[in-house]
């Protein structure tokens, strides 16, 4: 089975062919493709290709299924014998994505 390792929003994923992944909220509408340029490393079997830090030429294609955010988070702070205390909510958005091909 071929997989890849490929950076997008500050981390890195291991992916392999029909994966779905959950990543960095992307601007790019649900239905789309999109391209992963820096691909870290290709593993097909028994051989494996590693980049210094990216594997020149190599892509990763990806089907874009929707746009959405996480579950709230809650965010308290307090500071004791102050009377102190603050609640936010946070909810980080993503982009679901199903990767088609790995190109190397």
């Amino acid at each position: 089975m071929k997989h890849a390792v490929i950076v997008t929003g500050g981390k890195q994923y291991r992916v392999a062919e029909g994966d779905v992944i959950f990543i960095e909220k992307l601007d790019v509408a649900a239905g789309e493709s999109v391209k992963f340029d820096q691909v870290l490393a290709v593993v097909d079997g028994e051989t494996a290709v590693f980049g210094a830090p990216v594997i020149e030429g190599a892509s990763v294609t990806a089907n874009v299924v929707k746009s959405g955010k996480s579950a709230k988070v809650r965010v308290y702070k307090m500071k004791p014998k102050k009377g102190y205390r603050r609640t936010q909510g946070h909810r980080q958005p993503y982009t679901k994505v199903q990767i088609e091909a790995i190109n190397a």
